[in-house]
Parts: C-alpha cells; sequence; structure tokens
C-alpha cells in the first residue's frame, strides 16, 4: 500500500519563537574544583633543599595538578582542600619522620601512567579491602607520599 499524500509535521510551518537572550551573568564566576585533593586535616607542610623548586614545580603542578600559589616569600601549592606549604632548608636536610603524604588523584590508573611517562620509580600498594591500591614514591625533594584514586562512592 502506498500513499501519495504526506501531512506536514505540525510545527514545521510555525513561525519561530524569539527568545530574548538574558543579560550577562554579572556575579563573580567560582573557580573549578582543582583535581587533587590532601588527605590532612589542614595545610600540610614538607621541606625541600634550596635549588629544587623548578622540579617541584614540574612534578606537584605539571603531573599532579596542584596549582602554585603567588606567595612571595615562600612555595606553596594548592590542592582543592588545602595547601601544601614548603618550607626551603640549605643542605643537610634532616627528617623527623617518614610519614607518606596523602594525596587523592582522580582516576589512578592515569596518575601511573604519567609517573612512566615521566619515568618516576613508584611502588604499588594494595590495601586491606578488595580494589584498595595506592601508589608510594619519593617527590623531587625527597619527601615521601602516597597516591590514591578518588574513590567512586562518595
Amino acid at each position: 500500500m502506498s500513499h501519495d499524500f504526506v501531512q506536514p509535521h505540525p510545527l514545521a510551518d510555525a513561525p519561530a519563537a524569539t527568545v530574548p537572550l538574558a543579560n550577562a551573568d554579572r556575579r563573580p564566576r567560582m573557580p573549578e574544583p582543582l583535581p587533587v585533593r590532601l588527605v590532612t586535616v589542614e595545610d600540610a607542610r614538607l621541606i625541600a633543599a634550596a635549588g629544587q623548586e623548578s622540579a617541584l614545580d614540574a612534578f606537584y603542578v605539571e603531573l599532579l595538578g596542584f596549582e602554585k600559589e603567588d606567595a612571595e616569600s615562600r612555595l606553596v601549592y594548592r590542592a582543592d582542600n588545602f595547601r601544601l606549604v614548603w618550607r626551603i632548608h640549605e643542605l643537610p636536610i634532616t627528617r623527623n619522620d617518614m610519614r607518606a603524604l596523602g594525596i587523592e588523584v582522580p582516576v589512578l590508573r592515569e596518575a601511573e601512567q604519567k609517573l612512566i611517562d615521566a619515568e618516576i620509580f613508584y611502588e604499588r600498594r594494595r590495601g586491606l579491602y578488595p580494589g584498595q591500591q595506592s601508589l608510594v614514591l619519593q617527590d623531587p625533594a625527597g619527601n615521601w607520599i602516597e597516591l590514591t584514586g578518588r574513590s567512586e562512592f562518595r
């Protein structure tokens, strides 16, 4: 059965409605959240030897996604929740403890690929719960850090 007559769509010939554009939004823009979070309850403090600032910038800003703050007399990186404040010392550096600083990244697998591409040595650590994994490594200043992936259940 063939039909020679095709009915047009009822809205096809309707005139287009003109919608006035809203005025520009004058509210201040909120910055997008940063991709990394520190696993601490306040700003973290680490130490580094003088002259390592460019290596720390490459590691924390370019590799992990921190934002460098414009601090006059000190080196500060900002994560989504807290800041990472550096104390710069002359050699030799003595450390009081060897606890790793926890850093939460969006996707652990992508962070691992960045470490592989940058040829940075790390160790994969399995947690107590199924699927719980982290990467343990040292930053360019010799501080221990532990990278974990952001939980999908939050």
